[in-house]
């Protein structure tokens, strides 16, 4: 019976390892292995896989139908190549930026500020709209209101939220620098623009950065609030794509170069510009 006690153990111990072994290979073998896809491959796959924003300009839901410039666009150039068009909405700026860099998506499908930084990580597609960063803020209630912001330098000392990893977080340290005085930045990560403006506009907190396209497209909703004051200077928004996908590139670019001659683009461009 002694002898027996240690074989018990170790077969005990053995079993063990080969169960973790099991698990883990199990994990590892659920745990989808994405790595970037040129056009040829997205073809030859038929599925385009694209991430977006979840917001008023990009892509929503209305009235039980999906809507946005980006998402619209997007499905007409997949219906032009045959593609079946997989779109996952992503809130996280960084999330959006390494799913594409890591070949999770094909394509980030949101107007995305093209800078010297962003054109380090991703390869852009031509211009499609042009826009800004504003603040946003409420309208003052009376001439000595305090809270309001009437020009940059009016910032100093003021908490302005911003979304995680968001373009504007550049020109926000570099407006640092210009006012030469602290401009205090809460970084966003669980929300979105339109969630911020209602924050703005509900009283909880006093300022947000934000597109001022999709700023304004909800100013109906949020008659209170005031976005007169620029952060940036106009700047050109474009899709992007993985820097191992030139052919893609090409192809959008072409596609996007054609398109935006047509009535049907000028349709849809009117419908939220």
């Amino acid at each position: 019976m002694q002898k027996g006690k240690p074989f018990i153990r170790y077969s005990i111990v053995a079993i063990v390892i080969v169960a973790g072994f099991i698990v883990f290979g199990t994990q590892k073998e659920n745990s989808p292995a994405y790595s970037p896809r040129d056009y040829a491959e997205i073809v030859q796959s038929g599925v385009l896989r694209a991430v977006t924003e979840y917001n008023a300009i990009s892509y929503h839901i209305n009235r039980d139908t999906l809507q946005g410039f980006d998402y619209e666009l997007l499905n007409a150039f997949a219906s032009d190549k045959h593609l079946k068009l997989e779109i996952t909405p992503e809130m996280s700026f960084e999330k959006r930026l390494a799913g594409v860099t890591k070949g999770k998506y094909d394509l980030l499908a949101t107007g995305t500020v093209i800078t010297s930084q962003s054109k380090d990580t991703l390869l852009f597609t031509r211009p499609l709209t042009l826009s800004k960063q504003v603040l946003v803020q409420r309208k003052p209630e009376n001439e000595q209101d305090s809270t309001y912001i009437r020009s940059q330098l009016d910032l100093a000392h003021k908490q302005l939220h911003v979304i995680k990893g968001s373009p504007a977080l550049l020109r926000l340290h570099n407006l640092i620098s210009e006012i030469a005085d602290t401009i205090y930045i809460q970084e966003v990560e669980q929300y979105g623009p339109e969630q911020l403006l209602a924050m703005v506009a509900g009283k909880d907190i006093d300022y947000a950065v934000c597109d001022e396209s999709i700023a304004r497209s909800l100013q109906e909703r949020f008659p209170n609030l005031d976005i007169n004051t620029a952060i940036s200077f106009t700047q050109f928004y474009a899709w992007g794509v993985n820097k191992h996908s030139p052919a893609l590139l090409d192809t959008l670019n072409h596609w996007l170069e054609r398109y935006s001659k047509t009535a049907s683009y000028k349709k849809l461009y009117n419908k939220y510009f």
